[in-house]
């Protein structure tokens, strides 16, 4: 295994040209030939600051919000880009972390209102629709070529947005200060977990913060406690294919779905319902809860820094009863494979396309994994990853290096097959957490996951 260090928008291409407004005017008619004779003769000077803006073809980067982190990476990636191209100009297209994102990608696919530019989810749906354009070799080129994959059709639709490091940065992050001062020790079983929590709640603490304001967070601690699980299906092509095959079932998943409302019912702060993501770092910080789940990686740890520069945030993966750390790989192909993809729609302009490489190139350059890094994220796997200075100085940032170097780390895979498999994903986060909440039993919520599962294989 091979892996190294590892979420408002202007729909118009510029405003009208001033020649163009007077042209309208009835009335002013000495200002507009004033106007025009100034545009005029800044059309004979050469490199006019009009002129460049007019030469600048504009595309836009629709991308999925996350942690403040992933935001500000972003933010500042574009920035740098705009501000050193001479002939492109990235506008950034937001979708709330809140909501959907495949369905808000359906939606934007049924308007036809693609972007250049895309943080791509259902990636191979998307690409059997015909609906991405390939990467050309100019921006493959400059990435560890472990980091993606071609097609069957022998062509590159997506490359990562950060270090593929699968998803390691699902993770507990807490409070290394309680810790100390309560004598308590990182767990290295799952026993050791549950202890650790019992014993913070003993001291009359709140064990753990976790959020599911919007369903994608519910996976933050269900992803640990079904990894097992999930694991022991790795090397027969996946536990959710083994359920599409009729090998396995949704009921294979009792037991940690057991452990996951058992946890909700005796260790989960209050509220949790209605917390969004961010919201679990101001939850640890003030000392409302001793631990937090997290998908962010690094970026919770800077988060958290940036909220409270003294506090002392550690991290670590809840193990399972044996003390392996089982963490899922990524996927450089298929439908889970997400990351960047140029849209076809784009590909129909020469310019719009050649802006969206450009871009490419410039976010797989080594001054951009030095700036993502700077601003508190994991590069991707780029080719010349030796000349990527690492970030180290964020405070905890030793616990998450540390997991990569782990023994007891254990890779499994999980790819889904099912091309539909999203909407079945968002259908079980949501029916867990109305088992969690209490609105349905276990053997219910089983019951109605297979069901689904069946429904929506069935219907793709």
């Amino acid at each position: 295994m091979t892996y190294a260090m590892v979420r408002p928008s202007s729909r118009g291409v510029g405003a009208e040209q001033p020649t163009a407004r007077g042209a309208r005017r009835k009335a002013g008619i000495g200002l507009a030939m004033t106007a025009i004779a100034a545009l005029a003769l800044t059309g004979c000077a050469s490199g006019g600051a009009e002129t460049e803006a007019a030469e600048k073809t504009t595309i836009r980067f629709t991308y999925a919000t996350g942690d403040e982190t992933w935001n500000g990476v972003v933010e500042g990636v574009v920035d740098a880009f705009n501000e050193q191209s001479d002939t492109a100009t990235v506008q950034l297209d937001p979708l709330p972390a809140g909501s959907d994102y495949a369905t808000a990608v359906k939606t934007m696919d049924a308007t036809g209102n693609w972007p250049a530019l895309i943080d791509m989810r259902d990636t191979l749906t998307y690409i059997n629709a015909g609906k991405l354009a390939p990467i050309p070799e100019s921006v493959t080129s400059l990435l560890d070529e472990n980091v993606y994959g071609e097609s069957s059709d022998g062509n590159v639709y997506v490359v990562p947005t950060t270090a593929l490091n699968g998803e390691i940065g699902i993770n507990i992050v807490y409070d290394k200060a309680y810790f100390k001062k309560h004598k308590l020790e990182v767990p290295e079983t799952y026993d050791d977990f549950i202890d650790l929590m019992e014993e913070i709640k003993s001291n009359g603490d709140v064990p753990l913060a976790t959020a599911a304001g919007e369903v994608w967070p519910s996976d933050q601690l269900w992803k640990p406690l079904a990894a097992p699980v999930f694991a022991e299906w790795s090397d027969e092509d996946g536990f959710w294919n083994a359920v599409q095959a009729g090998e396995a079932s949704i009921a294979d998943l009792k037991a940690p779905l057991e452990e996951l409302k058992r946890i909700t019912d005796t260790y989960v702060l209050q509220g949790w319902q209605s917390t969004a993501d961010a919201q679990t770092t101001t939850l640890l910080v003030n000392g409302q809860a001793v631990m937090a789940t997290s998908s962010a990686g690094l970026g919770r740890l800077l988060d958290v820094n940036k909220v409270d520069p003294d506090f002392e945030a550690g991290l670590f993966i809840i193990p399972d009863e044996d003390g392996d750390i089982n963490v899922l790989k990524n996927a450089v192909n298929g439908d889970t494979a997400s990351g960047i993809a140029i849209s076809s729609q784009a590909a129909e302009d020469e310019k719009e396309y050649q802006a969206a490489v450009d871009f490419l190139e410039f976010y797989f350059s080594v001054d951009t994994a030095n700036l993502i890094e700077e601003l508190g994220m994991i590069a991707p796997n780029i080719a010349e990853a030796d000349k990527v200075k690492r970030n180290t100085s964020i405070p905890g940032a030793e616990d998450f290096f540390a997991l990569l170097e782990n023994p007891n780390l254990t890779w499994y895979s999980n790819e889904p097959k099912l091309a539909t498999f999203s909407s079945f994903n968002t259908f079980f986060r949501q029916t867990r957490i109305e088992m969690q909440d209490g609105q349905t039993t276990i053997d219910q919520a089983i019951e109605k996951a297979q069901a689904e599962y069946e429904k929506i294989a069935a219907a793709g």
